[in-house]
């Protein structure tokens, strides 16, 4: 067809001009639209809606990702593509209206549904080897596979009796957590509507004025130029909540930058890709977790959003600081005064971008449902947009439309398809099996079960996108690992002689070989080493009987942040590093070294965890969240001036020591008094380095 054009600048997409790109846009307008009616009047039920909801963005994967792509730049034919298409997305329909009579017939499925459901099934795994490679596929297939035929012949704990082909399909699509179930709702509501939304921001010209606030902030400040990538990434975090279109989108402006001002082409795309992850951790959006966060954990979201707020300032102010003390340690200058004030920035964007956030967060604390603050969210773009130059027409809310709707394939089709994965999990018990491994292997160490939630991640973040490494996860090792939170608490009562006298019974019948240990004071160690040891069986009881509601809540949350968090580090870690490189495409700079630098630069991703794991840091308790940042944003400062070995100036191995030690005092849980003197020796080395430390500049000057 003449009017299709076989590359895209990314080529991977068949990108489309003339009659079929009006057609596609038609297309994409309308699923937009038919999406934001629903939300306001659900005249579909939930089943339907995510039926809909992937037969629409099914239908434009199949064509906008090619089946095939030869060296020479040739892919499969369009026909072809498009059959594939409107036959999954037909498939999807029709067990819609399938549903009653499958129930009526005593849940059996008829030939036209089988036809359906493998369609369907088939649908999922190809498009998402297209979306997403060959990774998530091989895992569908495994777990389908797994519940229907080879499980009976592992054993162990993974042994599996089988369930019949039947149970499998049936289960594949109606089943709560499989293809049109929970991840799909979320997919069909919450995330593709945020999409919309900063898909309107965009396009409302908001992106530029991030930049141009970012200058006006920091571009006169030392390391201006590093700085205004994080100030820039954050912001935009706001509106994306992809790590690569951050980088890809902000980098192209933040990394020259940085090179002009002196930096290194790899620690320029370093900071960019370490900034930018911080965009997945950035409240509204977050990406599509606080979604899916909201969804396990039954927390309303507005309260996800709400306690993730500090967390991600103390992440950007770990990559702030490295970039400073780069600065520093190298004698660069600011920036060159380019003429920018906040004045000028907020004149000509700001309301486009500062409105429409307000609203949305207005309407969130309000209490409103995140859907109905993203479309309002996205009325307030369209509005604000006619303060600023770039007001925003028919013509420009339409492009919003597609824009959106593009940008939300990859993700729907990825969404629903992990479905089945996750389906398979919930119901062969894969996830409390794995729980039971990680508490066996970390033996109750809270410590151990990072190190390996976090090895877990970096391999599947190797093939999974972040979102996808996020829901697996936290699928198979949140349990696992919010028990061992919780746990603290429950430790904390036995060391201090305060258990109630039912959960005291409870120990006792678990551990009767220590009802003499059990019958004195016991020291911090001492409690840790019995209730850590306890099986399930009792622990778990334990636990219902001591740990408060709001506690337990927190530790749940602080469970799946953790794994969250852990989860973006492929988006910075080699082998993968896919923000890095992209980075390091613009810098010009060392694949690798850039993925390296970035990884350093990105080292709150590690430390942040730990926080959340042994402080009420997401407890809502906001005197002591405050508490714990001031303290974390000091110590983070410590550690970071540590591994450059440079504060204002550069310092020799003595200093590294102490600030490290210093650094580490200040993040010391639930130690007040390590806290203080933590605190008070970074902030006394500092003043130490800046008047008696002697710059090696100047004496190179001299």
């Amino acid at each position: 067809m003449s009017n299709i054009e076989e590359d895209d600048d990314a080529g991977r997409l068949r990108s489309f001009k003339g009659v079929a790109d009006t057609i596609l846009s038609i297309v994409c307008f309308l699923i937009a639209v038919g999406h934001i009616y629903v939300a306001f009047d659900p005249v579909l039920s939930e089943f339907q809606r995510n039926a809909f909801h992937f037969a629409g963005f099914a239908a434009l994967a199949a064509i906008l990702y090619p089946m095939w792509r030869t060296g020479s730049g040739k892919t499969a034919p369009i026909a072809l593509d498009l059959v594939l298409g409107l036959a999954v997305a037909a498939s999807a329909v029709w067990l819609t209206f399938a549903e009653n009579a499958i129930y009526d017939r005593g849940v059996k499925l008829a030939p036209l549904d089988w036809i359906a459901t493998a369609i369907c099934v088939f649908g999922a795994v190809e498009l998402t080897r297209r979306v997403a490679g060959l990774i998530i596929p091989i895992l569908i297939l495994l777990a389908l596979s797994y519940v229907a035929f080879w499980g009976k012949f592992v054993s162990g704990v993974f042994a599996f009796p089988g369930l019949s082909i039947e149970t499998v399909a049936f289960r594949s699509i109606y089943g709560d957590d499989a293809m049109f179930g929970t991840i799909a709702r979320i997919s069909s509501t919450y995330v593709f509507l945020f999409i919309i939304f900063g898909a309107f921001l965009l396009r409302s010209g908001a992106g530029e004025f991030v930049i141009n606030m970012a200058r006006a902030v920091a571009g006169k400040m030392v390391g201006g130029p590093g700085i205004v990538a994080v100030i820039a990434s954050g912001l935009t975090g706001t509106i994306s909540g992809s790590a690569v279109a951050n980088t890809a989108s902000t980098g192209v402006i933040t990394i020259p930058l940085m090179k002009r001002a002196g930096f290194q082409p790899k620690f320029a795309g370093g900071v960019e890709a370490a900034a930018s992850t911080g965009g997945q951790l950035m409240p509204p959006i977050m990406g599509a977790g606080a979604f899916v966060m909201a969804s396990f954990t039954q927390i309303p979201y507005e309260k996800i959003v709400a306690v993730a707020a500090l967390p991600a300032l103390l992440y950007f102010l770990s990559v702030a600081f490295f970039v400073r003390i780069e600065a520093r340690r190298h004698n660069l200058p600011p920036m060159a005064d380019e003429g920018q004030t906040m004045a000028s920035a907020f004149k000509e964007g700001g309301a486009s971008f500062c409105i429409p956030i307000a609203t949305l967060i207005g309407m969130l604390v309000a209490g409103f449902t995140p859907t109905y603050a993203a479309v309002f969210g996205i009325l307030a773009v369209i509005a604000s947009s006619w303060l600023t130059k770039n007001r925003m027409g028919p013509k420009a809310v339409f492009e919003a439309f597609v824009m959106g709707t593009k940008g939300m394939v990859l993700t729907a089709v990825l969404l629903c398809s992990v479905g089945l994965i996750v389906n398979v999990i919930a119901t062969a018990g894969i996830g409390n099996t794995f729980s039971l491994m990680i508490s066996s292997w970390a033996g109750g160490n809270i410590l151990i079960a990072l190190v390996l939630i976090a090895l877990a991640s970096l391999i599947l973040g190797m093939g999974l996108p972040v979102t996808a490494a996020y829901i697996v996860l936290a699928t198979l090792s949140a349990p696992a690992l919010s028990g061992m939170i919780s746990d603290q608490f429950v430790i904390a009562e036995l060391a201090a002689g305060t258990l109630p006298e039912a959960a005291k019974a409870v120990l006792l019948f678990g551990v009767p070989e220590q009802a003499e240990l059990l019958s004195r004071e016991l020291t911090w160690a001492e409690a840790a080493s019995v209730i850590q040891t306890l099986p399930l069986e009792i622990a778990a009881p334990l636990r219902d009987l001591v740990v408060p509601q709001p506690v337990a809540m927190s530790a749940l949350l602080s469970a799946h942040m953790i794994i969250f968090w852990l989860s973006q580090d492929s988006n910075v870690t080699p082998p993968v590093a896919l923000a890095a490189f992209t980075a390091a495409a613009i810098a010009k700079a060392p694949a690798m070294a850039t993925g390296v630098a970035s990884w350093k630069l990105a080292k709150g991703l590690y430390i942040v965890p730990v926080l959340f794991a042994y402080t009420p840091f997401l407890s809502g308790d906001w005197p002591a969240m405050i508490q714990i940042f001031c303290f974390a944003v000091i110590g983070v400062y410590g550690l970071s001036a540590a591994l450059q070995g440079c504060m204002e100036k550069p310092f020799g191995l003595i200093m590294r020591v102490l600030c490290f030690a210093a650094g580490l005092a200040c993040l010391w849980p639930a130690f007040l008094v390590a806290n203080l003197a933590g605190a008070a020796a970074v902030v006394g080395l500092l003043i130490w380095n800046v008047r008696f430390t002697k710059s090696t500049f100047a004496e190179a000057a001299t």
